[in-house]
Parts: C-alpha cells; structure tokens; sequence
C-alpha cells in the first residue's frame, strides 16, 4: 500500500516546514534579517495507463489515463526579500540600508563575505568593523583624535576634529547587489557568500545603479511577519496531523486485510 509511503512524505515535509518557521520566530530580533520560506514539489508518478493511450478493448484514445503520485518533496528554502523596519539608535556607526544592497566585509583568511547587518563598530586600530570584528571595506580608519562622525546616504564617512572647522573625508563605503540574493549561502552571524547561482557581486555607490542609499544612527529590524509565521505554524500543524492520520486509516486497512479468512 503506496499511502502510508505518501503519507510519511508529507510527515516529513511539514516537519520540514516547522523548522523553517522556528527559525523565523528565533530571528525575529535579529539585525536585517529576512525571512526564509520552504517550497515544495510533488514526487514522480506511477504511469498506470498513460493520457492519450489507446483502449484495449474498442481502440479509442483515452482523454486522461491513471497517474499515481508517490508524495511530496522539498525543493528549496528560499530568502523572502523585504525591508525590514529602521529602527533609530543614534549612534554615528549604526547604518541601515535602505533599498537592495550589502556591505562588503573581509573574513579571516582572505574571503569575502556580504551582510546587511549595520550596527559596526571601531576596533583598537580606529578602523571600522562588524560585531564580529570583520573589516569593512574598502578599510577605513578612524583617527584616535576624531570627536564625531558623519556618513552621508552616498557612503561617505567624514570625521569631526576640535581644531578644525572642517570636516576630513576618510572615505567611501560601497554597497554590492547582486542580480539573484536568493542565491546567496548562509553561513550565520548575518553573513552570506557569493555562489554560482547569485551571479558576481555589482559594487557601486549607494543610491546609483539600483542600490540602496545608507541611513546614519538607524538600523534595519528583522522583516519577519510575525502573523504570518504563527499562521504558518497552524498549517503545518494541521497538515502533519491530517498525514498521520492518512497513515493510521492505512495501518486499518492492512490490518483488515490481514484478518480476512
């Protein structure tokens, strides 16, 4: 009996869905982040008599055939892109970016990775880091004696000095998009990496060529919809519970079949 096979496909991929959920949930405090969602698609199907065959019995064609489906498998847990909310910290390192884009940083050993976690800090040698310590490129310091910053919405990082009237440009942080971010790799601590399906990072100023723009003393929330991940939640409640019983209705019918005599 192919139904509790089926059945436990379906198990499977509720639970799958549960987990994508409870990760949401876990992120919802989380700088930037996204939601993710689980897609689904049905598994091949048993060709009993195929559409189109012709009838034994009388040679007619037949308009729609038996096909049997053998369950359900998971396709993908894909990034759902939104903007999250900007939240106002003040403080003169915290920056949101508002629209597409991430900020480039190095990571240990010479890789490049990409996030659109804003809330940097200053290392001991001045020069502007994740929460994690990861520069942030293209590298700029800033001097010990600087009283304040300002980074403008094109990236523009300049610092305040108490004997000057001036401000000094130190330079200029860029944005990369890229033309699928759904093909980007997790690796956690709000960092993704570059893959084949992503295509090449497109660095650019921000606010130019489709990137967003840098909002100073603001960071970006977590855009996980709440009611929509409890609602989720529901579904795949029900929908594993529905599965189970598929399961016991099929464990009847065996056991039926069984005692005939």
């Amino acid at each position: 009996m192919k139904a509790l096979q089926i059945a436990a496909t379906g198990m499977a991929a509720q639970q799958m869905r549960v987990d994508v959920v409870s990760q949401n949930l876990a992120n919802m405090s989380t700088t930037g982040y996204n939601a993710r969602r689980a897609d689904f698609a049905d598994l091949h199907y048993e060709q009993v008599t195929r559409p189109g065959s012709i009838s034994a019995s009388d040679g007619t064609v037949l308009p729609t055939g038996i096909q049997l489906g053998l369950g359900v498998r998971p396709t993908s847990v894909s990034l759902v892109l939104a903007q999250g909310a900007l939240r106002a910290t003040g403080g003169d390192l915290d920056l949101a970016i508002e629209g597409q884009g991430y900020l480039e940083v190095e990571l240990p050993g010479g890789g490049v990775g990409y996030t659109r976690d804003g809330s940097l800090k200053r290392n001991g040698d001045g020069l502007i880091v994740t929460s994690d310590g990861h520069a942030v490129a293209p590298g700029i310091t800033i001097p010990e004696d600087a009283r304040a910053l300002s980074i403008n919405a094109e990236g523009e990082v300049f610092a305040y000095f108490n004997d000057r009237v001036e401000p000094e440009l130190l330079g200029q942080l860029t944005l990369t998009g890229f033309a699928n971010e759904k093909g980007l790799e997790a690796i956690g601590s709000n960092l993704f990496l570059e893959t084949g399906a992503s295509g090449p990072p497109l660095a650019g100023v921000a606010g130019q060529d489709g990137l967003g723009t840098l909002r100073q003393g603001y960071l970006e929330e977590s855009a996980v919809d709440a009611v929509r991940e409890i609602t989720e939640l529901i579904k795949a409640q029900r929908g594993y519970e529905l599965n189970a019983k598929v399961i016991t209705a099929a464990d009847q019918m065996l056991a039926a079949t069984t005692q005939v005599r």
